[in-house]
């Protein structure tokens, strides 16, 4: 947003009417899917802006605002050409509350796929309390994409306050219930988490309804529907941008897997749909380092690194490079991390599980278990217990270390997701605490799930299961 926009927005906050007080909360996704429908429809409606009679096929900036109002990802190109001729409007009108919602997704979506959540955040946020600011009653539109924003920095308790209060609004909003998902399952309550997603299924069907589900699914552990899910999704996407989003998801789901090839495919199909795609460029990374290709995927990590420098690439570069001896390299990437999570923080962005995990294994483990007991205390989803766990092992204190690693990993009590690293952490202290049929069986279940789950600490499973004698040979339980 230039001066003259950033101007609009102050002016609007100081001459508007007071706000009630849920939306006056800090706010702060995994998906950025739910972001404002009707704001498209709205868009699309603006005087003198409406598609004409005869007009020629819809330039990319159109596109990126039926993505964006359809809640699926947009091609940056796009996004790009959108964003201006939003400030052009807002400048024009700044009281049209729509194009302020619009706005703010955009905003939002060009920060979650690029290296700007430090910026395009915070101008995504000033653009969607501006429109609340003009129209303060009714307005799912803007109450959606501030629960977007909030599920974007990993703020979960805000992202449920904003899109409960869409809901209010609109309880037949389809975006809204995507974002519930979202911020359920970061708060680990998966029973309303699963509920949303019913609801969501109840008013739509798509691509975008897909992906969501896929995710729910795998959480429950059922990876087989959430894998069918997804290339349902990919099938039915509209643009090449939405197909290669679905794709790389696919390609994360199938390295979970251990499928190493597989994944692999699915992270070069989305490149060459959209080469600006690149979580798929770090999976590329992921599966390359699986197949032993070291080379080529520290390659498709830097390139990674230089077009979305995100926390969790460098982590992963630096352990690649620490498992081929580089440590000296693999220190850049991790002061690279914490850089990269201190410029997040700016733009609201939640970095303690990242940063948590990185400094259990790699710097101090017990400032990673003050910061991960915050994160609890504030959002306990599975993630985070897993990885408090793993930092009480690593600062010695594994009895309390094991309560919520099995809560992690307790398909009765919650933990349903079949994950190689969580059962690797479970085994790990089990076998600390010398309970060695137990360590054996998680280790094993580690391996089996996925042999490649890091170049690191996949190496260490495997000599730390032999040390614990013969494998039996046990089939996985069951999804």
């Amino acid at each position: 947003m230039d001066n003259g926009t950033d101007n609009v927005v102050r002016n609007e906050e100081n001459t508007a009417r007071a706000v009630p007080w849920y939306r006056r909360r800090a706010v702060v996704g995994p998906l950025v899917g739910g972001l404002v429908l009707a704001g498209g429809a709205v868009l699309l409606s603006v005087p003198g802006e409406g598609p004409r009679r005869g007009a020629a096929a819809p330039a990319a900036g159109a596109r990126a605002a039926a993505a964006v109002g359809a809640g699926v990802p947009a091609a940056l190109p796009g996004l790009a050409e959108l964003i201006g001729a939003r400030e052009s409007r807002v400048r024009e009108h700044p009281r049209d509350a729509g194009a302020w919602a619009v706005l703010g997704a955009a905003y939002l979506e060009q920060g979650r796929r690029t290296a700007g959540a430090d910026v395009l955040y915070p101008k995504a946020e000033r653009a969607l309390r501006t429109s609340l600011k003009v129209r303060p009653r009714g307005n799912a539109e803007a109450l959606d994409g501030l629960a977007a924003l909030a599920n974007a920095r990993r703020d979960f308790p805000a992202a449920l306050t904003w899109a409960r209060a869409a809901e209010r609004v609109s309880a037949a909003r389809w975006t809204t219930y995507g974002q519930l998902v979202d911020a359920y399952t970061g708060l680990g309550d998966h029973k309303r988490a699963r509920a949303a997603l019913d609801r969501l299924r109840k008013l739509r069907s798509g691509p975008a309804v897909l992906a969501r589900a896929a995710g729910v699914y795998w959480e429950q552990g059922l990876r087989e529907d959430a894998q069918a899910a997804l290339a349902d999704a990919a099938a039915g996407a509209s643009s090449p941008a939405e197909e290669a989003a679905w794709l790389e998801r696919a390609g994360q789901l199938a390295f979970e897997r251990g499928e190493r090839e597989s994944a692999l495919r699915h992270f070069e199909a989305a490149l060459r749909l959209d080469p600006d795609q690149w979580a798929a460029r770090a999976g590329q990374g992921r599966a390359l380092a699986a197949l032993g290709r070291t080379g080529p995927a520290l390659t498709a990590y830097r390139a990674a690194l230089a077009g979305q420098p995100l926390p969790q690439y460098a982590l992963e570069l630096g352990e690649l490079y620490e498992s081929s001896g580089r440590t000296r390299a693999a220190r850049e990437q991790y002061a690279l991390l914490r850089e990269r999570v201190r410029r997040d923080a700016a733009g609201g962005v939640d970095g303690a599980l990242v940063l948590g995990l990185f400094e259990a294994d790699h710097g101090d483990p017990a400032s990673a278990v003050r910061r991960l007991r915050a994160e609890w205390r504030r959002q306990p989803g599975i993630a985070v217990a897993d990885a408090l766990g793993w930092a009480l092992h690593r600062a010695g204190a594994d009895e309390e270390a094991l309560t919520y690693a099995t809560t992690a990993t307790d398909r009765v009590h919650g933990g349903a997701v079949l994950s190689a690293s969580y059962s690797y952490h479970r085994g790990m202290i089990e076998r600390a605490l010398e309970r060695t049929a137990n360590a054996r069986r998680h280790l094993a279940e580690a391996l089996r799930l996925n042999p490649y789950f890091s170049p690191l600490h996949a190496r260490t499973a495997r000599a730390a299961l032999a040390g614990l004698g013969e494998v039996p040979d046990e089939p996985l339980p069951e999804s």
